[in-house]
């Protein structure tokens, strides 16, 4: 019988319950969104996110184990998001994996979050190594050479914001409401992408690092600019400036990913994290993987954004090479992929950022 894992996913604003086999089926996949509890702030708020999360963990395990009609005693390991990521959040998490490996004798296996999102591609498509993932989030951007299920080569990142959290900032400063990703893309489809000239950060640089921060500040100056002088921001002008934003942003990660692939020498490139469903930027990055002669992949679109059975692939991944954690398993806020590459964001008692 393929091994069958129960997947838990708590480290920002979704909480997550999934149920996943060796073969590749994803038999539930549960997901509880906040949305709606972090409307009126402007983006999440990390107790808010924490006390729900606390609230919902066991609803969505209960909820993903009906779906996929099994019981506890059908499972063969729980894997949980173990960090990076809003620590209260992957706290809860931690601590509900804890309890149910506790009560069932079950393994738990601790999960990075973000090698879940780097592994989908192996849960959805079935590649082989090596391959090239683009992980592009709200709160994450690098280029990682993936040679194995926990062997992964930073190429390049952002070195200020990840374009998801430059989404949400836009939209704020647009006046448009959470979460940012669809809510600019959808402005933009009523906008011309020529009409504002923005700035494309590092591409007058050579290497994969990419910058955020600057594109979202050019923005700030041309809605200053526009309010000062016509007393507000048009509706057909914010419209131009999300498309026109929306366009850097895509020419900087397809600019970019044409340089990973010269670098990393594999036959896939894949695409991963909230960011990747957002259609411009997908339609740029697979002609760059068509004119480099590369397989493109991108999961569906419920796969794109946080979920659980991403971390219970990436468990039956680690599970398969033996590895088990014990009751001294910790909930860490940051947790780089590649641990040889130096920090891109820094770093403070906690260890490095990205």
């Amino acid at each position: 019988m393929p091994l069958t894992v129960l997947g838990i996913e708590s480290s920002c604003d979704d909480t997550a319950a999934a149920v996943v086999t060796e073969d590749r089926r994803v038999l539930s996949s549960v997901v509880s969104g906040q949305a709606a509890l972090h409307a009126a702030f402007g983006g999440v708020v990390p107790e808010i996110a924490a006390r729900a999360h606390a609230e919902r963990l066991d609803l969505c395990v209960e909820a993903a184990l009906e779906q996929a009609g099994v019981g506890l005693r059908d499972l063969d390991a729980i894997a949980v998001t173990a960090g990076p990521g809003l620590i209260g959040g992957v706290m809860a998490g931690v601590m509900l994996a804890k309890g149910l490996s506790a009560g069932t004798g079950l393994p738990l296996v601790g999960v990075n979050h973000l090698a879940g999102h780097a592994l989908t591609p192996r849960l959805t498509d079935g590649i082989g190594f090596p391959y090239l993932m683009l992980l592009v989030s709200g709160g994450h951007c690098q280029f990682l050479r993936v040679s194995g299920p926990e062997e992964f080569t930073r190429l390049g990142g952002t070195i200020d914001d990840a374009p998801g959290e430059a989404f949400d900032k836009v939209a704020k400063l647009l006046g448009l409401p959470q979460p940012g990703g669809p809510v600019v893309e959808a402005e933009a489809a009523k906008g011309d992408a020529a009409a504002i000239p923005l700035p494309r950060p590092l591409l007058d640089r050579p290497g994969c690092d990419m910058s955020f921060s600057g594109l979202k500040t050019a923005v700030l100056r041309v809605r200053d600019q526009a309010v000062a002088a016509e007393g507000g921001l048009r509706e057909s002008l914010r419209a131009d400036i999300c498309a026109s934003f929306q366009a850097a942003v895509a020419e900087v990660l397809a600019e970019k990913t044409r340089r990973a692939l010269a670098q990393a020498d594999v036959p896939v490139v894949a695409v991963a994290g909230g960011v990747a469903a957002n259609r411009t930027i997908r339609a740029a990055l697979e002609r760059v993987a068509a004119e480099a002669g590369v397989r493109f992949l991108a999961p569906p679109l419920p796969l794109c954004t946080d979920n659980a059975a991403m971390i219970a692939w990436a468990g039956i991944e680690r599970f398969r090479l033996g590895h088990r954690d014990g009751m001294d398993l910790a909930a860490r806020p940051r947790w780089p992929l590649d641990q040889s590459a130096a920090p891109m964001l820094g770093a403070g008692k906690r260890g490095a950022k990205a």
